[in-house]
């Protein structure tokens, strides 16, 4: 009888490590649908810097929230549209390069724009394999006549209206996580979005991450395992790769800049420099943190440490 031989139970599996180049040259292209993703918490500029390097142009890009990295992504020409809820420069104002893009961009961005938990159920849908998913949070408001594709269903068992949406299964989801191991197993702890289910509903995962860490350590607290390595196609240690948003047990929010950003941005002269001083100038995020000396020294996370439970039984 011939035939491969079986795989012994045990046997370390082949590593997903590679650098945010490889990543990003591999599975984002010219077109594709992306997602970067974290809420305040853990949003990956490296991986979106590293795009802007590449020059990828007319990506669609999706993500609750849209802040600082999509207005960088915007001002670099990397896209021609957004998929989004709420965008701006949180607790600071507008995203400038995201309005003049819609403004007077040639041709104008498309935007696709939903409630926070219309983008959840979209991802919620493209996860579970469904072709939508119903939800009740359009009563009262506008949003259904500016975009069309969230429409009106009747409940099979009760008869009521609901509103739909369709689901969202993206090219490549993003995510920045604190630590995985080399198989892709990724734990994440604080301040959670939607980065489960846009990982679940994408056709590739990359997971950005602090610290890379052995099989061993993510089996002994497997409950932070948020993204199992099954789904991840690639695993970029990068740490510092979510500057200027934070990292739980790393580093804070680097809040100087979210407000620095506004007269950055309110100007495009001024916007443009920095991404050549800051994106294209430099080879990667080593080159990046160069730029920004005494960074890592003041937002560098001060220890509070979770204690230990019992998984025995």
């Amino acid at each position: 009888m011939t035939g491969a031989a079986p795989v012994a139970s045990g046997m370390p599996k082949a590593s997903k490590v590679v650098s945010m180049r490889d990543a990003i040259a591999r599975f984002v292209h010219d077109g594709d649908t992306v997602v970067i993703e974290g809420f305040t918490h853990l949003i990956c500029f490296a991986a979106g810097h590293e795009i802007i390097r590449q020059k990828r142009r007319d990506l669609v890009l999706c993500r609750l929230t849209p802040d600082l990295i999509i207005d960088q992504l915007l001002a670099a020409g990397c896209a021609r549209k957004l998929v989004f809820s709420w965008a701006g420069n949180p607790g600071v104002g507008s995203l400038h390069a995201f309005r003049r893009a819609v403004e007077a961009g040639n041709p104008p961005l498309e935007i696709e724009e939903y409630s926070h938990f219309g983008m959840v159920a979209r991802f919620s849908a493209g996860a579970a394999h469904l072709p939508f998913w119903p939800l009740r949070d359009y009563k009262g408001t506008d949003l259904p006549d500016s975009n069309p594709r969230i429409a009106q269903v009747t409940c099979p068992y009760t008869g009521e209206q609901l509103a739909a949406v369709p689901a969202l299964n993206p090219d490549v989801t993003i995510v920045h996580a604190q630590r995985a191991d080399a198989e892709g197993n990724t734990q994440i702890w604080g301040l959670l979005g939607v980065q489960k289910e846009a990982a679940f509903a994408s056709k590739h995962v990359i997971v950005v991450v602090e610290e890379l860490v052995d099989t061993s350590v993510v089996r002994a607290d497997p409950n932070r395992t948020l993204i199992p390595g099954m789904i991840v196609d690639a695993v970029v240690v990068e740490p510092w790769g979510a500057h200027p948003s934070y990292a739980q047990g790393h580093y804070d929010r680097d809040n100087d800049f979210y407000v620095a950003w506004e007269n950055i941005s309110r100007d495009e002269g001024s916007l443009q420099a920095y991404l050549e001083t800051y994106v294209m100038s430099v080879e990667d995020r080593a080159g990046y943190l160069a730029l920004h000396p005494g960074l890592t020294d003041r937002l560098a996370a001060r220890a509070r440490m979770c204690e230990g439970v019992n998984y025995g039984y």
